[in-house]
């Protein structure tokens, strides 16, 4: 199959190398890359924006065709509403660029019109010299009015197709065969970027600003790929090396992968050896992204059976906590609660004995700040370096690679776990001292649990006043509270479905410790305060190891 020549401003589709049912082609335009932005080691990548979601990416060459010559193919093949959104968004961008060319012709054939009259006006009128002067000049500007209407025509006749077309029909020639040595390599504009670049896009700026500099970028936000905001006038904020976001105003800001473990894909792995204490849940998940990422990985688990299936897909196996912690470089350890978290390191064979001066243990329960207070300060004192890091999501993101890390502690350590946290997650948020994460992580469960329990509540209202619980639903999800949460969780208990993706019993621990948190520091916390005793009684109910979305049995009983 012949090579096609690619460039800046071109749009593109690509697919994973994986089944097309978990992740469907991408529409995707290819742009400049940060200035500071490092390119993956290896094949020839191009740095592209994804249609759709606004976030950003390294792909290889070989995984990206032309749009237009695939557009049918694809749309024939997705029907999934996020790929439909995609095409909604590539079309409206081409709609833009076509009217602002559109535009630019019009002026330009206004401004042809008004130079013409001016010189018609300015002409010399009287006198033989002025008449031969006149008819000397006409010549001329007969001559070179010829040749400005040829190259206007042509002009005009280009400025009537859509830059995309313009693009499609240049000639190989012209674009020329790409430098072999690809470490510096500038992609070259096509006339898509250059139609574009009198609207909006103008604004596109990655350098740093006067009062923005790099070295200023708030500490609190770090990222792996970079997420576009959506404002009339788009503008990139400055980042560094190490690809920190700027604070919004604000004072806080969303950071985006695109679309999990696809895009993962294109990492570049650790050489760090990596140990990983847990396999529920949510370990499970983690554990098997770090492992289709190219990592090195050694597991443990109370229950040993629970290694065998990683094992097979090429996982060691540690036979105690404190032999994981003493082989490995950079050691995870994902358990249920406050108690399980400290036996884990102080108990008999645990982290704390396999700790010596260089070894790094990442906590990514999620428990109290201080628990995760008391565990950093052992770990420091036997010369580790300790960094918490817990997550947010549930088994089925936790599967996808899409989990949201909150991590605290070791600044260079959250570095050192950046190709860790991209195959786990699609977003990474560094917060600061060691604690801030784990209230952090408590402040987020307490909303999510006291959401769940005013969804069952409102669906057994609906109920027990004759009105239909799908009907309701399906408002719902036509209103501002519409969410694949809320959607998942009315479709578990309309179905009768309590299939754990998030354990009942955690998410009342989870409201338990943000209330003391609340009473800590004399806050009141009266939703979350109901909703636990909600919690409370479906426990009482043998709910436990049910979803939480089985809070409903604590309003039908």
């Amino acid at each position: 199959m012949a090579a096609v020549s690619l460039r800046l401003g071109d749009l593109v589709k690509w697919a994973a190398m994986l089944p097309a049912i978990l992740f469907p082609p991408f529409t995707l335009q290819i742009v400049n890359p940060p200035k500071d932005l490092k390119k993956p080691r290896g094949k020839k990548c191009f740095f592209v924006k994804f249609f759709g979601t606004e976030d950003h990416a390294w792909i290889k060459v070989e995984q990206l065709k032309p749009y237009h010559a695939h557009k049918e193919e694809m749309i024939k093949i997705n029907k999934g509403k996020r790929f439909q959104q995609a095409v909604d968004a590539v079309e409206e961008f081409l709609r833009r660029a076509k009217g602002k060319d559109q535009t630019s012709s019009h002026n330009s054939a206004d401004d042809k019109n008004r130079r013409n009259s001016s010189e018609e006006r300015s002409r010399p009128n009287s006198g033989d010299e002025k008449r031969k002067l006149s008819l000397s000049e006409g010549k001329v500007k007969k001559n070179m009015g010829e040749g400005k209407k040829r190259v206007s025509s042509g002009s005009s006749e280009r400025g009537s197709k859509s830059p995309l077309k313009r693009a499609q029909e240049q000639s190989p020639r012209k674009r020329g065969r790409p430098p072999k040595d690809e470490k510096d390599l500038t992609i070259p504009e096509s006339s898509t970027v250059k139609g574009m670049m009198a609207g909006p896009m103008a604004t596109f700026k990655w350098q740093p600003t006067a009062s923005e500099p790099v070295k200023d970028a708030d500490p609190h936000f770090h990222h792996f790929l970079l997420s576009q905001t959506e404002k009339p006038a788009v503008c990139y904020q400055a980042i560094t090396k190490k690809l920190k976001i700027c604070e919004e105003e604000t004072g806080s800001t969303s950071i985006q992968a695109a679309d999990s473990t696809a895009v993962n894909g294109s990492i570049t792995p650790t050489d760090k050896k990596i140990g990983f204490l847990g396999l529920g849940l949510m370990g499970s998940g983690i554990v098997s992204n770090l492992l289709k990422m190219g990592h090195t990985v050694t597991v443990w688990n109370r229950t040993a059976e629970k290694c065998d299936l990683f094992i097979q897909e090429g996982a060691r196996l540690g036979r105690t906590p404190a032999e994981v912690v003493s082989t490995c470089d950079i050691t995870f350890a994902c358990v249920s609660d406050p108690k399980a978290a400290k036996d884990l390191v102080l108990g008999p064979s645990g982290v704390l004995q396999g700790i010596r001066p260089g070894k790094c243990y990442v906590d990514m329960s999620t428990v109290d700040a201080d628990t995760v207070t008391e565990l950093a300060q052992v770990i420091v004192s036997r010369g580790g370096r300790f960094l918490e890091a817990p997550v947010s999501g549930n088994q089925q993101l936790s599967n996808d690679g899409m989990l949201v890390i909150l991590a605290a502690g070791d600044r260079g350590l959250y570095e050192d776990c950046s190709s860790c946290f991209q195959a786990m997650g699609k977003t990474s948020f560094f917060l600061g001292e060691v604690g801030n994460a784990a209230k952090m992580m408590l402040i987020v469960n307490m909303v999510q649990g006291s959401f769940m329990a005013t969804i069952a509540e409102g669906l057994t209202l609906a109920q027990v006043t004759g009105q239909s619980q799908q009907t309701l639903l399906d408002i719902l999800n036509q209103g501002q509270l519409a969410s694949i949460f809320l959607d998942q969780k009315c479709q578990n208990i309309l179905q009768g479905n309590f299939k754990p993706d998030f354990y009942l019993k955690y998410i009342q621990k989870d409201l338990r410790l943000a209330i003391a948190l609340g009473d800590a520091v004399n806050h009141p916390t009266p939703m979350a305060a109901a909703a636990n005793e909600v919690y409370k009684r479906a426990k009482a109910l043998d709910q436990s190891d049910n979803d939480m979305s089985a809070v409903y049995r604590a309003y039908i009983h």
